[in-house]
């Protein structure tokens, strides 16, 4: 590969993104592409093979945000910012010359630098082998936990357990990839750097060695637990603080809480993806808590006082003046779902006028009174004239 298809290489059409793609959508489309072109599932398939080693050397830059920064940089420079990529020390257009040297070399804080930092020292002036190597720290996985929370929990926040499964070093060989007993030797072909330069002219381009595939290291004896590759499963179970006021479906990110890093590298994230349960008696409308009373015909009349259920279990009393429809919607400050800056919802109580269902003789005489007393024009006869007339 040359030193321009690394460069113009657009790791954003390799896993199918935009360029303005969400590190959920990169993530997202890298495991789509992972599990179709993983070689377990391709055996014997060497296409399937270098596409999903590209799918992978895509997401590694992608994921990580300076890197991607780094990258964008990259090749916006490139792609426009020097008339276009025009090879070591070549020109593009109206005899403009441009050494990459200077680009890679320049001031210490300038774009140079991250280029360098970028693509981890692919490319030494002058063609003379730098020692660099692979072993560099790496920040581990993000992983993804699941829970479900009863109603309560989910309002007042709570600390639950998750039992989490993550790459990590293999335990029988502790990292190494050697049967227990042994240990790798240095790979004489790169000498341990992990790396293999070839001459371009005025640089020399830096890949993985292919003897050891950059780790520096070549396993004579593998672990027959991990195969050689250092890596294993391991299984842990963590407490997590659920925060107060957390909502059905929403997700969680617990920062250092994912898989181990490599070489000393940071962990990476937990997110989890809460569940809530239905409530037999509330129900959720942002920050705030519902709930429906009934009340009877008297009561919404004439006006009254009324216990009214709260999520801590303790009643109050809520005034409702005469008159009330029914369906009205009263507010009870300070007793729904918590916010973020540590204060509470409202309780929103919505009442619904019960009508009885059976009626003794002197409750059904009252009430024909009562009718008799207040009867007035047709109540539904504007109603009617108005669905006539349109």
């Amino acid at each position: 590969m040359s030193t321009k298809d690394y460069l113009e290489k657009d790791y954003y059409a390799v896993l199918g993104v935009p360029k303005n793609a969400t590190s959920e959508d990169i993530k997202k489309a890298y495991r789509k592409l992972a599990r179709q072109y993983h070689p377990d599932a391709n055996p014997g398939n060497k296409a399937a093979e270098d596409r999903f080693k590209g799918v992978s050397e895509a997401y590694d830059v992608l994921s990580d945000v300076k890197r991607r920064k780094e990258y964008d940089e990259a090749r916006t420079l490139f792609g426009s910012g020097a008339g276009g990529f025009a090879g070591a020390g070549g020109h593009r257009g109206g005899g403009f010359n441009f050494d990459l040297g200077d680009l890679f070399s320049g001031g210490t804080g300038g774009t140079g630098d991250r280029i360098g930092d970028l693509f981890g020292g692919l490319f030494n002036r002058g063609g003379g082998a730098r020692t660099t190597t692979t072993s560099r720290p790496r920040r581990g996985q993000d992983i993804e936990s699941e829970v479900t929370l009863a109603f309560g929990e989910a309002v007042d926040g709570t600390t639950v357990s998750l039992r989490l499964t993550s790459s990590a070093a293999c335990q029988a060989c502790s990292g190494t990839g050697a049967k227990a007993g042994t240990t790798p030797r240095v790979c004489p072909t790169c000498e341990g750097t992990g790396a293999a330069s070839r001459n371009l002219g005025n640089f020399a381009f830096s890949e993985p060695c292919r003897d050891c595939r950059g780790r520096g290291l070549l396993v004579d004896d593998p672990c027959p637990v991990c195969d050689g590759s250092g890596r294993g499963k391991s299984t842990r179970t963590i407490q997590a603080r659920i925060p107060a006021g957390v909502g059905d479906g929403q997700r969680i990110r617990i920062k250092g809480k994912g898989a181990p890093g490599e070489n000393g590298g940071p962990s990476g994230d937990l997110y989890v993806l809460v569940h809530v349960k239905p409530h037999s008696v509330f129900g959720r409308s942002g920050e705030n808590l519902t709930v429906t009373v009934p009340v009877t015909f008297p009561e919404a009349a004439l006006g009254a006082e009324i216990k009214v259920p709260t999520l801590k279990g303790m009643p109050v009393t809520l005034r409702i003046p005469e008159g009330t429809p029914n369906g009205r919607t009263f507010r009870v400050r300070g007793r729904g779902a918590a916010r973020k800056d540590g204060t509470k919802g409202d309780l929103l109580v919505t009442v619904q006028v019960t009508v009885p269902q059976n009626l003794d003789d002197k409750a059904r005489a009252a009430l024909e009174e009562f009718r008799d007393a207040t009867e007035g024009p047709d109540l539904r006869e504007e109603l009617i004239k108005q669905a006539r007339s349109e």
